[in-house]
């Protein structure tokens, strides 16, 4: 979470600092003051953590908008893995590259000349990425919900139209929200003390210090709005999938395999909202502080905003854990395993009857096919006459249909269980005769 509190809180203790003449300072601040632990924290582990982090957002979009993976909750996490991924970005930008040079003196054009231009837009970007991710976090808890307590109204409420519905409201909602955050930052110049040359710096607007503002937008309603509201609402809503996940799994044999599915992807899902709630704890925290006490220590905003970053960051660890198609999916794009599991409807994940049934067929010799249409052309009278019974094979499985005051079929009755299986299994059976002599005029048999 980019919080309020976190450029506000460094911009009061720049005014703070000791302003004589004999230390050197840089935009009212001392050089080197946050130390060691900021520079760990923020140049360091967030930059690293928020690289890994976008990189494995992004893998995540691309598998979750694979055709295959096409759903209504996969349609939500993809809109999360989006804002997360800006989320990241604006982090690496507020916190990650400057708190290089504070401890370094590395990127000073980026300190003095870019970053006080852009940190203006990317604080309320940052800001609604943050609101965003909190409400679409909800959004998918409530499809979960629906899902797999109201299994019955899953069908109406949970489309694709919906999920794309409720991302746009959420996206909308947040980037109005965080309007006014565009008026609480200035920038103005001075002269830098070693290189004599003009930078820019930041400090509070006149909109920051309007007490009114601050109390009821800033402090009352950010804590009401970004974490009362929504955590509440996350816990109601997760302990009654939980409860009926732990029903579910003592009942796991009466389940049919939608239902399993349905149970599986809503205990990963799970997963994810409790690190969502684990990450927010010491943010929350801090807006505590800063609501009801005063400012809160450095290292919480500091340990606050990692744990933030580290949310956004780790779905695509719980997904390749807990989810066993985005894994097969994954692995299968990025990691070369495709010739393990040859292609995607080839796929134990994606293979279905109909195809199992063609490939059987297909599998077969020609001279197999042709004994066999002589078989069943040969003992097609006999059978029928004897006992009222019509065998057949497929795919090597033989099966019997009783017929009862039926006429006598002028050819062989094959069962197969869809239009598709049939038609390429004619296509099959038509260029294998053809091959070895086989035609309508030898075969008066045709198969449904």
């Amino acid at each position: 979470m980019m919080e309020t509190t976190t450029v506000y809180y460094h911009n009061r203790s720049y005014i703070q600092n000791d302003t004589s003449d004999d230390v050197p300072m840089e935009c009212y601040q001392k050089i080197n003051a946050t130390g060691l632990f900021d520079f760990i924290i923020y140049g360091v582990l967030i930059n690293f953590i928020g690289l890994f982090g976008i990189l494995g957002n992004t893998i995540s979009m691309i598998v979750l908008s694979r055709p295959q993976m096409k759903s209504s909750i996969n349609y939500l996490l993809i809109g999360l893995a989006s804002c997360d991924t800006l989320l990241i970005i604006s982090s690496i930008l507020i916190f990650g590259l400057p708190s290089i040079y504070v401890y370094t003196g590395y990127l000073f054009n980026y300190q003095f000349f870019v970053y006080p231009k852009i940190v203006k837009y990317l604080y309320p970007i940052s800001c609604t990425a943050h609101i965003a991710t909190v409400y679409l976090t909800l959004t998918v808890t409530i499809e979960r919900y629906i899902a797999v307590c109201h299994p019955l109204k899953a069908r109406s409420f949970c489309t694709c139209g919906r999920a794309r519905l409720a991302f746009l409201s959420i996206v909308t909602f947040a980037t109005i929200y965080n309007i006014p955050k565009l008026l609480e930052i200035e920038i103005y110049t001075e002269k830098h003390w070693k290189y004599n040359v003009v930078i820019y710096c930041l400090r509070p607007a006149r909109l920051r210090d309007n007490n009114i503002y601050v109390t009821v937008y800033v402090h009352w309603m950010y804590f009401f709005v970004c974490y009362t509201i929504p955590l509440f609402a996350l816990i109601i809503f997760n302990t009654a999938i939980y409860r009926r996940v732990r029903k579910a799994n003592r009942d796991l044999q009466q389940l049919t395999h939608h239902q399993r599915r349905e149970i599986g992807l809503a205990t990963m899902l799970l997963c994810v909202v409790i690190v969502f709630v684990i990450c927010n704890i010491l943010p929350l925290t801090s807006n505590i502080f800063e609501t009801f006490i005063y400012d809160p220590p450095r290292w919480l905003v500091q340990v606050g905003n990692l744990l933030v970053t580290i949310n956004s960051s780790i779905n695509f660890i719980i997904y390749v854990i807990f989810g066993r198609k985005f894994k097969r999916i994954f692995m299968k794009l990025f990691c070369g395993s495709g010739i393990l599991f040859g292609r995607d409807r080839d796929s134990p994940e994606f293979q279905t009857h109909d195809e199992s049934s063609v490939t059987n067929v297909s599998n077969m010799t020609n001279i197999e096919l042709r004994n066999s249409i002589r078989h069943n052309h040969l003992n097609r009278t006999n059978t029928i006459g004897r006992n009222n019974n019509v065998h057949i094979t497929n795919g090597g499985t033989r099966q019997s249909i009783r017929l009862s005051n039926r006429p006598n079929s002028p050819g062989t009755l094959v069962y197969y269980p869809a239009c598709n299986s049939m038609r390429n299994l004619n296509k099959v059976i038509k260029i294998s005769s053809d091959q070895n002599g086989w035609n309508k005029n030898n075969n008066n048999d045709t198969l449904m």
